[in-house]
């Protein structure tokens, strides 16, 4: 052990009890501080599939970190749980054992699967067991993998729950068309029936959506609104104290985390990761405490993976644009119009052997990029001239160059790669 890299970490005493998972988003504790009313509002909602009816499909609002998700999941695991009660004992009224145990849920994360024929393989494959049976991962028709779906769920009488996260996301890229399939599903089977619970942190995605769908998937809706500080403090007290030892975090900590995800719209999903990352520095730094220092640390270190992770995640054409500002900017070009950001993007799609796309469609992508936070893009008005967008980077310049360089998926059909081309002046 002596002579082990890992020498000086094992001997360090870690700074939590248990878990590390208790500081991370996805742990659904027993009790959701300042959600109880949102928690109360669609289990009223859902209580109709425990009775062996159909609930109304509900589309949650809110911004990122609000809760929704651990809301949708808490309410999920409420159901297992009285499954397993009511299996041990006899329910009054129309709450019956045979009702509860048909209730089925069936979740899908719409920004890891995010095309028609994903979701519908991911729903129809939480049916079956043997793999033999489960739909391919692709080369089936649409319409065989619905009527697949269909029947897998048909099988036998229940109530399905289908929970789809960040349905903007599937909406953005691929349309509408697997809302109005799941949405007018009830209306061809004989056996089961079909609630959809959609989440979103856009609220206006509702407008790309056919007005039958959009009819169908809202019949309820409830929106979250961001917390406050103080809530923020009170669910880091919370975690901070199934995840600590005594004097290992002081109230001071607690107290900045919330602050600092406050200012970024009541993220508690912030403050959660600033917490975590605060522990972990410390731990590596082998303090026995965590501190402020700490915590300015994580922000810096947190915010640097969030630009890298936004940048890396781009579709081509995007990282291109987010070029062309950040070269020009670079120039010495700064507050670029609309047009001077298309013409350094086609300068670029031409240096490095791409088709460049209408100036219509990159508009749509510097809106994109303005909305993910990596430019600002503000609108000024010349009068009776008209009005144009003054576009800025918002990212520190020549990190984000170098992410963008180093992407192998960005390569001209001669070899050259958009890092050959970046000495260019294009403005």
């Amino acid at each position: 052990m002596e002579g082990n890299v890992f020498s000086t970490y094992i001997s360090s005493k870690p700074l939590f009890k248990g878990d590390r998972d208790i500081l991370r988003p996805s742990y659904i504790p027993e009790e959701l501080p300042h959600r109880e009313k949102y928690i109360n509002d669609l289990a009223s909602i859902m209580v109709t599939a425990l009775r062996g009816n159909r609930p109304s499909n509900v589309l949650i609002f809110g911004k990122t970190g609000t809760g929704k998700t651990a809301v949708v999941r808490f309410l999920e695991r409420e159901i297992n749980r009285l499954k397993r009660e009511s299996s041990k004992s006899n329910l009054e009224d129309d709450f019956n054992n045979e009702n509860i145990d048909r209730v089925q849920y069936a979740y899908i994360n719409c920004e890891v699967v995010d095309t028609h024929y994903g979701v519908m393989k991911n729903i129809g494959n939480k049916f079956v067991e043997k793999w033999s049976e489960q739909i391919p991962f692709t080369g089936w028709p649409m319409e065989k993998v619905y009527e697949s779906l269909k029947e897998r769920i048909d099988e036998k009488p229940r109530v399905v729950v289908i929970i789809l996260d960040e349905l903007d996301k599937l909406v953005t890229k691929s349309g509408d068309s697997v809302l109005y399939h799941l949405s007018k599903i009830n209306s061809e089977l004989e056996n089961s029936k079909v609630s959809l619970i959609g989440i979103s942190n856009n609220l206006k995605f509702t407008e790309f959506l056919d007005p039958r769908v959009r009819s169908r998937l809202g019949e309820e809706k409830l929106i979250f609104p961001p917390y406050n500080a103080d809530q923020l403090k009170d669910i880091l007290s919370d975690r901070a104290n199934k995840a600590f030892e005594s004097n290992v975090i002081s109230e001071e900590v607690i107290s900045l985390c919330s602050a600092l995800a406050a200012q970024e719209h009541g993220d508690a999903r912030r403050a959660l990761d600033l917490l975590r990352v605060s522990t972990e520095i410390a731990e590596r730094e082998n303090c026995k405490n965590i501190n402020t220092n700490h915590v300015y640390k994580a922000k810096n270190k947190i915010e640097q993976d969030c630009v890298r992770e936004a940048v890396i995640t781009l579709p081509t054409h995007s990282k291109i644009v987010l070029y062309s500002i950040l070269l020009s900017e670079k120039n010495g070009h700064d507050k670029l119009t609309t047009g001077e950001v298309y013409t350094g993007y086609k300068e670029l799609c031409i240096r490095s052997g791409m088709d460049p796309l209408t100036q219509r469609r990159i508009t749509d992508l510097i809106s994109e990029l303005d909305m993910l936070g990596l430019i600002n893009a503000r609108v000024k008005s010349f009068g009776r001239r008209g009005r144009t967008r003054e576009i800025q980077a918002s990212v520190q310049n020549g990190d984000t160059i170098d992410i963008i360089e180093d992407d192998e998926s960005i390569k001209s059909v001669d070899g050259l790669s958009l890092s050959s081309v970046k000495q260019t002046k294009l403005i």
